[in-house]
C-alpha cells in the first residue's frame, strides 16, 4: 500500500505512546529483586505472593483486589525486614537494567509523540528508571509509597518475619487451565490459598504494618486503564490515537481500553495473560523495532500498521515509506539476519506466540521473573 501524502498526524497534531515500564522498557522485576534482596528467602515468598495475586485477580475475580496487589501484600515483611524509602531508591538505581535500545526508542518516541510510562512499580524505581533514560517524571504514574510513614515495633518486626518463612515454604500454587473456582486447584493449592487468605485478611490486620496493605494502591489492572483515562484527558488525544504497549497480568485491562477504543496494543514479550488481551505481539530483545511500530502509527495510523505487519519483513519496512532512513539503517545493524517477531494476534496463532514469547520473555529477564505473572 502507497501512503506516499498520508496525513502524519491527527487533527490535534499528536498521537500519543504509552508504556509500562518493566519489560518494554527495563528487564527487572523491581519488587521481586527488592524482595529477594531484604527479605529472608524473599524471592520464594515473592512468587508464592504473585501467584496467589493472580488467582485472586484473574481466576476468582474477588472484589476489591486486582492484579498487582502483590506489592501492597509484601510491603509489611519488607518493612520488618528494614526497607526504608531511602534504602529502596538506592537499590533501584544501582540495579537498573535497561532492554537494549530503550534509552533510544524512549529518546526517539519523544520527538513526535507524548510520551507516558503507566508503570506498577512503586516510585522509587520508576524515579530511577526515568534518571537513567532521560525521560519525564511528571508523565509516569506508578505506585506511591511512604515506607517511613509507619513505626514498627520489635516484637511485631519478629512476627512478620515468623510469617514471611511460613510462606517462604510453601509449595507454588498451580493455576488448572480455565478455572475458575477454588475447587479447581488441587487439594495442597486450596489449603495454600485458604492459609494465604487467613494470613493476609486476617492475622495481619491488626499489626501497625497493615495500614500500608490498607493505603498503597498498586497502578495495576483497573488503575493502569483508569491512568490511560487520565491521559487522555490531560493531553485531549483520543484512545484511536494511542499505543499502548504492555508484558503482564497488569496491563490486562488497559489493553482492553485501548483496544476497543480503536488504538494500537502491542504485547512486548509477554506473557499468557498480555497476548491474551493486545492485537500485536512483538518479540524481540531490542526496542529498535517498537521505534519502527511508534513511529508508522504516528504517520499513518491503524492501516499503516496492519499493511506493514500483514508482510513482515524488512522489505516491507522499506516499501512502505513509513520508516525513516535513519532508523532503518539502525533496525539492520541491530538485526543483520531476519528481523524479530510481529504479529497480528488470532486464535489460531494464539498458542504458538504464547509458547515462543513466553520462553523469549524467560531468556531476556531470566527464568525466574520471566515466569511472574
Amino acid at each position: 500500500m502507497d501512503f506516499d501524502g498520508l496525513e502524519e498526524t491527527t487533527a490535534g497534531g499528536w498521537r500519543q505512546f504509552i508504556s509500562d515500564g518493566e519489560g518494554p522498557i527495563t528487564k527487572n522485576d523491581n519488587a521481586f529483586e527488592l524482595s529477594s534482596e531484604v527479605i529472608e528467602n524473599g524471592g520464594a515468598l515473592f512468587k508464592i505472593v504473585s501467584r496467589y495475586d493472580d488467582v485472586l485477580s484473574d481466576v476468582l475475580q474477588r472484589p476489591n483486589y486486582k492484579a498487582g496487589d502483590t506489592l501492597r501484600l509484601i510491603l509489611p515483611f519488607l518493612k520488618a525486614y528494614g526497607a526504608t524509602d531511602t534504602s529502596m531508591l538506592d537499590f533501584s538505581r544501582k540495579n537498573i537494567m535497561t532492554v537494549p535500545g530503550a534509552r533510544k526508542t524512549m529518546r526517539f518516541v519523544q520527538e513526535f509523540m507524548t510520551p507516558f510510562i503507566v508503570a506498577t512499580s512503586y516510585e522509587h524505581y520508576i524515579s530511577a528508571v526515568c534518571d537513567a533514560i532521560g525521560f519525564p517524571l511528571e508523565n509516569t504514574y506508578s505506585t506511591a509509597l511512604d515506607m517511613d510513614s509507619i513505626k514498627m515495633e520489635p516484637w511485631e518486626a519478629d512476627m512478620l518475619k515468623r510469617y514471611a518463612r511460613e510462606i517462604s515454604q510453601m509449595t507454588e500454587i498451580k493455576v488448572p487451565e480455565g478455572a475458575r473456582n477454588l475447587e479447581e486447584f488441587r487439594p495442597k493449592d486450596q489449603a495454600t490459598i485458604q492459609r494465604l487468605d487467613e494470613i493476609f485478611w486476617e492475622e495481619l490486620t491488626d499489626l501497625a504494618a497493615n495500614q500500608l496493605i490498607l493505603d498503597v494502591n498498586p497502578v495495576g489492572g483497573e488503575e493502569k486503564a483508569s491512568a490511560v483515562l487520565d491521559i487522555r484527558r490531560r493531553t485531549g488525544i483520543g484512545l484511536e490515537d494511542t499505543i499502548y504497549i504492555g508484558d503482564s497480568i497488569t496491563d490486562m485491562q488497559a489493553f482492553q481500553l485501548v483496544r476497543e477504543g480503536g488504538g494500537l496494543t502491542i504485547s512486548f514479550n509477554g506473557n499468557e495473560y498480555a497476548l491474551r488481551e493486545a492485537e500485536y505481539a512483538v518479540i524481540s530483545d531490542n526496542t529498535v523495532i517498537t521505534s519502527v511500530l511508534a513511529e508508522t502509527f504516528h504517520k499513518a495510523g491503524m492501516e499503516g500498521i496492519s499493511s506493514l505487519t500483514e508482510d513482515w519483513s524488512v522489505e516491507s519496512m522499506r516499501s512502505s515509506g513509513l520508516v525513516n532512513p535513519y532508523l532503518m539503517r539502525e533496525f539492520e545493524k541491530v538485526f543483520p539476519e531476519k528481523p524479530p517477531t510481529v504479529a497480528r494476534i488470532t486464535p489460531h496463532n494464539m498458542k504458538a506466540l504464547t509458547r515462543q514469547s513466553l520462553a523469549f520473555r524467560r531468556s531476556v529477564r531470566g527464568e525466574t521473573i520471566g515466569a511472574l505473572g
